[in-house]
């Protein structure tokens, strides 16, 4: 198991601003030159489980992940948090208010070291430069990345710098955390790691987990509920088991394997 992490090192650190224990959208909609991206999509997320979103490439899974963290603006439709409409708001502000994200890219700062990408988030979310390091150190020995703390971020093996995406969004503990397929390219044995790493997600920060995710057997093996789209639209939503046993689902994107 994952050592606990302490995600307070010191009283009054930089934490999310929400006491918020839902976000989620309704009937959103982007459009692109006339294109529907997504269209009435509508849901849900709670602080206390993991929700999967799957489709097939170019089904608008990150679009609306990018509407859900302020980086795209909905054509029609809410953004909510906690209830609260968040038109308006900056990305900075999604952030500070306690959404964070991880991008399937990793834009790590590759010259610098791994913990430094981690303490300088703590930075700019509020955190002395102190206690940003301590709290980054933390997260590393969380994540079991301690032995690679002084590496330039540019030199670790592709699913340690997955690993170390989840450490900068987790640093200063989000109420909600999105993550961008974070098991592609895995082996299966990286792929169980990583799913330990997520369940315990929202066990240690109290943070509702968004997974977008190709990799089927992390998606039905850890999810609480999985939400379904195909062509910009959600075809299904619920539990795994019912997932699998969508005949729209299995059609669209699970009949392809």
């Amino acid at each position: 198991m994952l050592d606990q992490y302490v995600g307070s090192v010191e009283t009054g650190s930089a934490h999310a601003r929400t006491d918020a224990m839902t976000m989620g959208c309704s009937g959103l909609g982007v459009m692109f030159d006339g294109l529907a991206a997504i269209s009435d999509v509508t849901l849900s997320l709670r602080r206390d489980e993991i929700l999967g979103l799957i489709g097939p490439n170019g089904a608008g899974k990150t679009t609306l992940v990018n509407c859900l963290t302020g980086f795209q603006r909905p054509t029609t439709g809410s953004v909510t948090l906690g209830g609260e409409n968040t038109l308006g708001w900056s990305v900075t502000k999604f952030r500070e208010m306690g959404i964070a994200r991880t991008f399937q890219a990793g834009r790590l700062f590759r010259d610098m070291s791994v913990i430094e990408n981690v303490e300088v988030t703590g930075v700019g979310l509020g955190l002395s430069r102190r206690i940003a390091h301590d709290k980054a150190a933390a997260m590393l020995n969380w994540l079991g990345l301690s032995d690679m703390a002084w590496s330039k971020a540019g030199s670790l093996a592709y699913t340690d710098q997955r690993r170390l995406s989840i450490a900068r969004a987790l640093v200063v503990p989000p109420a909600f955390i999105l993550l961008d397929e974070p098991a592609a390219g895995m082996s299966d044995t990286e792929c169980e790691a990583l799913n330990e790493v997520i369940v315990a997600i929202p066990q240690n920060f109290t943070c509702g987990v968004l997974l977008i995710e190709h990799n089927m057997r992390v998606v039905m093996s850890i999810s609480d509920r999985i939400h379904v789209l195909d062509g910009g639209k959600t075809i299904g939503s619920g539990t795994p088991e019912e997932i699998k046993a969508n005949a729209a689902v299995v059609a669209a994107y699970l009949g392809e394997a």
